[in-house]
């Protein structure tokens, strides 16, 4: 049985009760002032002046009352059946209909097609909000299978590039035996070291998508100073100054994670920043609902289009040059994803003299 049928029973049982009720109600108080027996009373004639004139008038009993009242009685019941049936069927499938354009939609999202929407008018009832909830969810979806395509399509093609080296490379060392051997060795170690680097780039990346760890209570201010002292010899090797301030700022969350986040950004920072006595300015500011980390730094003028797009994975800037530290283009991108598994928030701004502003807003502890 379908919901339309059931709910339609539902209502005109529900009508047929009613009505027995009704009718009974009436025929108990209908039988307190009715004699068990027929009579017949001589009662005055009325409208005649004079002298009044009596009658007999016949005075039914229970008996009689009960075969002029059930026909009429069952052919009243009978008429509530149809108009339940007919008006529940009817009530029912307009009730429903919301639900049958959220189920086509369901079935179309399950065959692959993302793009549909129900974008249900009317009152904002529990249908209109479930149908509102729904294509939301249909967005998120769409959006995110088409991060993951950009995403495999861009990750198959930077392993490619490590791949290409490497054969390239040993067709080299199989055809020119005279070739030194040290130094084709140390050729292919750089190449599949940075193929490694982007392995687990991306596994880092999917684990942050997955949040797959466990929240404890941290303080975002240590965890900055450790990554600075990390990276402060390749800062001082580059010629740049790092400034770190802040006091205590407590949040929650992963800290292999977050000082993953920290060390990229200032990594970031460090990579992209001018060739010598440039400037990055670490800073992290407790607020009542938010612990915030900020990250700046000198360089080139930033245009905010180019800006909007450095948080998408394999982004590098203005150019694609590799140097002896650049990454692998999932540094922010990896950023965005702790963030976001930590219900925080990522903003990225160029500086007006150049260089980039990123700021990470995390929840309280």
């Amino acid at each position: 049985m379908s919901v339309r049928l059931k709910l339609t029973l539902s209502y005109a049982g529900f009508l047929m009760v009613a009505g027995v009720l009704l009718l009974a109600v009436v025929w108990v108080f209908l039988l307190r002032y009715v004699p068990d027996e027929a009579t017949v009373v001589q009662a005055p004639s009325p409208g005649r002046p004079g002298a009044p004139v009596f009658r007999d008038r016949f005075i039914p009993g229970r008996s009689d009352l009960w075969r002029a009242f059930a026909p009429k009685a069952t052919a009243a019941l009978v008429v509530l059946l149809v108009l339940g049936l007919v008006g529940g069927w009817l009530l029912a499938g307009r009730m429903l209909a919301p639900l049958t354009r959220l189920t086509d939609a369901t079935r179309l999202a399950a065959k692959g097609s993302l793009s549909h929407r129900i974008h249900l008018e009317g009152p904002h009832d529990e249908f209109r909000e479930l149908a509102d909830t729904f294509d939301t969810m249909l967005t998120q979806l769409e959006a995110h299978l088409a991060e993951q395509q950009r995403f495999a399509a861009n990750a198959s093609h930077e392993l490619r590039t490590p791949l290409a080296i490497t054969q390239t490379l040993l067709d080299v060392a199989r055809t020119d035996r005279t070739r030194d051997p040290t130094q084709l060795v140390d050729l292919l170690h750089t190449v599949n070291t940075r193929a490694i680097n982007l392995t687990e780039a991306m596994l880092l990346l999917s684990r942050a998508d997955q949040r797959t760890f466990t929240r404890e209570p941290l303080d975002l201010s240590l965890i900055t100073e450790e990554a600075t002292e990390t990276l402060l010899p390749l800062a001082e090797q580059r010629g740049l100054t790092i400034t770190t301030t802040g006091d205590i700022t407590p949040t929650t969350g992963s800290h292999a994670l977050l000082l993953q986040l920290t060390t990229n950004l200032i990594h970031n920072a460090i990579v992209h920043n001018h060739p010598d006595h440039g400037t990055i300015w670490v800073t992290t500011t407790p607020h009542p609902h938010t612990a915030t980390l900020t990250v700046e730094n000198t360089g080139e003028k930033l245009a905010p289009h180019l800006v909007a797009t450095l948080a998408e994975p394999f982004q590098r800037g203005t150019t694609r040059i590799r140097t002896d530290h650049a990454g692998v283009g999932l540094g922010l991108a990896i950023v965005k994803s702790i963030t976001q598994a930590h219900d925080g928030t990522l903003t990225l701004t160029p500086r007006p003299d150049g260089g980039l502003r990123v700021t990470v807003q995390l929840p309280v502890a």
